[in-house]
C-alpha cells in the first residue's frame, strides 16, 4: 500500500498531504451569475481552484474531495454580496494572491471580493442573520408600507414553501428582525425597495418566504418579478438589528 509520510493516517486509501492553512473567501453573485445554482457554483470553483493552481487538500479515501465548506449559500436566482465559503491547503499561501488568481479564473459575476486566514471555529456559526434589497418594481409605496405595518404587527404569519421533504408550512415573522420600505431614489423613484433582515434558523426563511408572508397579511400583490440581492450576511446585533463583518475576528488576530 502506498504510505505518504505527513499525513494523519498514512495507510489510509489514496492519503493525502495534511491541511496547514485554511482560508476564508467571501464572493458575489451578480447580473445573470445570481441564476447559478449552489452545485454550478460548486463546480465552477473546483475548476477555478486547479486552473489558478491554487494548492488545495483533499480528503484522504477510496474518493478523494477537495477541502471547501461552504456556509450559508442563496438560493438560485437570488444576487449576493456576501457568500462565504472557506477552504484547506496543504501548503501556506498569501491570501491576496489566492484573491488575485481564483477571481481571474471565475466568470465575471462570480467575484472574489475578500480571503483572510481562518481562525479557529466554525464559519457557519458567524453566518447568523442576512441584510437583503428587495427591488419590488413598480408598486404603490403605500400599499408596501401598510403591507409592512400589519406583518411586522403580527405575532405570527404562517406560508407554505415546496421542500425536498414536500410541502411545508411555518412562521416567517419570527426569523425578521427588521423590514421597511422605500423608494429606489433617484434613480426610479417609482419603483419600491424593501430593506430585509432575517435571522438564520431552520426553516431558512427567504426573501420569497416574506414576500408570501406580506401577501398573506397584508394583500400584496407584485405585478413586476422581485429581484432580491443579499448586501450583507455575518453575525447579528440584537441592539442596533444590523448584520457585522463575520470576518472581523480573524483581521483583528492577522492585523
Amino acid at each position: 500500500m502506498t504510505t505518504l509520510p505527513g499525513t494523519p493516517n498514512p495507510e489510509a486509501p489514496n492519503p493525502q498531504l495534511p491541511i496547514v492553512q485554511r482560508l476564508r473567501i467571501r464572493y458575489t453573485k451578480r447580473g445573470r451569475l445570481r441564476f447559478t445554482s449552489h452545485r454550478d457554483f460548486g463546480r465552477a470553483f473546483e475548476r477555478a481552484l486547479r486552473r489558478a493552481q491554487i494548492p488545495i487538500g483533499f480528503s484522504s479515501g477510496f474518493s478523494p474531495h477537495p477541502r471547501i465548506s461552504y456556509a450559508g449559500a442563496s438560493p438560485t436566482g437570488a444576487a449576493s454580496e456576501a457568500e462565504y465559503l472557506e477552504i484547506g491547503l496543504n501548503r501556506e499561501v498569501e491570501p491576496a494572491w489566492v484573491q488575485s488568481e481564483l477571481d481571474a479564473a471565475l466568470p465575471a459575476g462570480l467575484d472574489i471580493v475578500d480571503v483572510v486566514v481562518a481562525t479557529p471555529g466554525a464559519l457557519a456559526d458567524l453566518l447568523e442573520a442576512s441584510q437583503w434589497q428587495l427591488n419590488l418594481g413598480r408598486v404603490d409605496l403605500a400599499a408596501v408600507g401598510v403591507a409592512t405595518g400589519k406583518f411586522l404587527a403580527a405575532k405570527s404569519v404562517e406560508v407554505e414553501r415546496m421542500t425536498k421533504k414536500g410541502l411545508r408550512r411555518f412562521d416567517c415573522r419570527a426569523a425578521v428582525v427588521s423590514l421597511a420600505a422605500h423608494t429606489n431614489e433617484p434613480e426610479d423613484p417609482d419603483c419600491a425597495i424593501l430593506d430585509l433582515v432575517v435571522r438564520h434558523g431552520t426553516p431558512s426563511v427567504r426573501p420569497d418566504d416574506v414576500l408570501a408572508g406580506l401577501r398573506e397579511t397584508g394583500g400584496l400583490e407584485l405585478t413586476d418579478t422581485p429581484l432580491a440581492n443579499r448586501v450583507a450576511q455575518g453575525p447579528l446585533n440584537l441592539q442596533t438589528g444590523t448584520v457585522g463583518d463575520p470576518f472581523t475576528h480573524d483581521r483583528d488576530v492577522s492585523a
